[in-house]
């Protein structure tokens, strides 16, 4: 299989998604905002539905709605004392509301739909490995100059801005980078999967950590082996890689789950 060169660029692919959604992922539980993945995924659907009717790139304006949704639900629960849930819900909604109209309005058929909502690592193009690999060049640079910054940001902003930390800064650069990575991911694992990658792994590690940086690195690890072993599940068993992977991460969590109870005792 290392001779097809689709075959190689999706073992490249699901590195990089293992680090960026790692590195993502463990803000993001951190902060408590693993629902704001779910609703900016959804709310890409409405950018996916304009990019088609349009004909423009699908994944321009995909990328344009996650990034104003994430940033219109910080806005919005920051400035108006609006519920975060709620207006993830909003956002969630209406993405979808808005993407089923204009790809219904659409003329003829859209091929690449299914790709977006259910994933296909296997179709991943060198062009996609340039643009995600600079992402996460980009993200490892961030995290690694202000790592301390947004661990305190994650866990106590209030003690954050006491200490005259720029939170704004923090929270509204972590909240584009997520937007960023969640429309990069939809091509690999779809609108349906995306959560489960963002999460899963992060549950599983801080079974065994407490620490921010201990929880990432396990993170990166865990959804490095349970990506591969999906990817090379796949070629026996002829289902999409997208949801192996994600079954190989539950069924991993579960067993975690379980040591962990039996180490409680």
């Amino acid at each position: 299989m290392f001779s097809y060169t689709f075959f190689v660029n999706a073992l490249v692919g699901v590195v990089l998604l293992s680090i960026a959604s790692a590195m993502i992922g463990t803000y993001i539980v951190s902060r408590r905002l693993v629902s704001i993945s779910g609703g900016v995924t959804h709310a890409c659907f409405g950018g996916l539905g304009l990019g088609y009717y349009f004909g423009v790139s699908p994944v321009a304006t995909a990328a344009l709605f996650a990034v104003a949704s994430s940033l219109g639900v910080q806005w919005v629960s920051e400035r108006h004392r609006v519920r975060e849930d709620s207006a993830i819900a909003v956002i969630w909604a209406l993405g979808m509301a808005v993407g089923t109209i204009f790809i219904f309005l659409t003329p003829g058929y859209v091929p690449e739909l299914n790709s977006f909502l259910f994933g296909n690592i296997l179709t991943i193009s060198r062009a996609d490995l340039w643009v995600f690999g600079g992402f996460t060049g980009l993200l490892i640079l961030f995290m690694g100059a202000f790592y301390q910054r947004i661990v305190i940001c994650a866990f106590d902003p209030d003690f954050a801005r006491v200490r005259g930390l720029p939170v704004g800064f923090i929270s509204t650069a972590m909240t584009v980078l997520t937007a960023v990575c969640i429309v990069l991911t939809i091509r690999l694992v779809g609108v349906m999967l995306l959560m489960s990658m963002l999460a899963l792994p992060q549950m599983t590690a801080e079974v065994f950590a407490r620490r921010f940086s201990s929880i990432m690195w396990l993170s990166i690890l865990l959804s490095l082996a349970c990506s591969l072993g999906g990817l090379f599940l796949g070629l026996v068993v002829e289902v999409p890689c997208s949801a192996l992977i994600v079954l190989v991460m539950a069924a991993v969590y579960i067993v975690a789950r379980g040591i962990g109870m039996l180490r409680a005792k």
